[in-house]
């Protein structure tokens, strides 16, 4: 008897459990708003990048652009830009990251208070002139969409210590440079900020390459982040 009691105790709970819940996982599914691990969300504002307690800017740069003129980052004041590292002969992500990036270019360009840095992590190479092909190859809109070269230390001390974005020489790879296909979204005054996850954590960067994992690419995001920080 005991059992029984027991028994039905049990698929009392099934049952009620069906009728609350297994309804709402379905509508859920059905709707896509499931969570999965991998989705961010825009924060309102974004969020800053803490380091030490202190909300981090862009590292001081001067480096000659395509057209050999000196740019820095005073140069982006009062403009929300996109900062990347990349190669002109990249034979891999370069060309992904750059097609996302001419998204940008294409939507914001008339836009004084927008910009892209591209900094090239093969500077012996990659002189202005052979960056200022590169810019045509991408038939390039906005006048603030700058192709960076400088001596290697200072581009590599950028890339790792400034942003924290990996790159490096490694003859053994396509290309003979590795490097983290991160995009950086730059505010205004010249701070790093990004959208969130779900447990309110900073993504820090956005993937400058399609990821088949996600069902919201990098680009998307930087799209509607980017028309978030030129209203502030």
């Amino acid at each position: 008897m005991r059992k029984n009691f027991k028994y039905a105790g049990l698929i009392i709970v099934i049952i009620v459990f069906s009728i609350l819940f297994i309804p709402k996982i379905i509508t859920r599914m059905t709707n896509d708003t499931a969570v999965q691990d991998n989705r961010s969300v825009p924060a309102k504002p974004l969020a800053y990048i803490k380091l030490n307690g202190e909300a981090k800017r862009v590292p001081d740069f001067l480096m000659h652009n395509q057209d050999s003129l000196l740019i820095g980052n005073e140069d982006y004041i009062g403009k929300v830009y996109i900062v990347e590292f990349f190669f002109s002969r990249c034979p891999t992500i370069c060309p992904v990251m750059n097609k996302n990036m001419k998204i940008l270019d294409e939507k914001f360009w008339n836009r004084q208070d927008f910009g892209i840095a591209s900094f090239t992590i093969d500077p012996i190479h990659d002189t202005p002139q052979v960056l200022k092909q590169y810019a045509e190859r991408y038939q390039v809109k906005s006048q603030n969409w700058h192709f960076l070269t400088d001596k290697k230390a200072n581009v590599y001390e950028l890339a790792n210590s400034g942003f924290s974005i990996f790159a490096s020489i490694n003859p053994a790879v396509a290309g003979g440079f590795e490097h983290q296909g991160y995009f950086a979204l730059i505010d205004k005054k010249g701070y790093i900020r990004s959208r969130v996850d779900r447990f309110d954590n900073p993504i820090v960067y956005y993937s400058g390459i399609d990821r088949e994992d996600q069902d919201i690419q990098g680009v998307d995001m930087l799209l509607m982040d980017i028309e978030l920080l030129l209203k502030e």
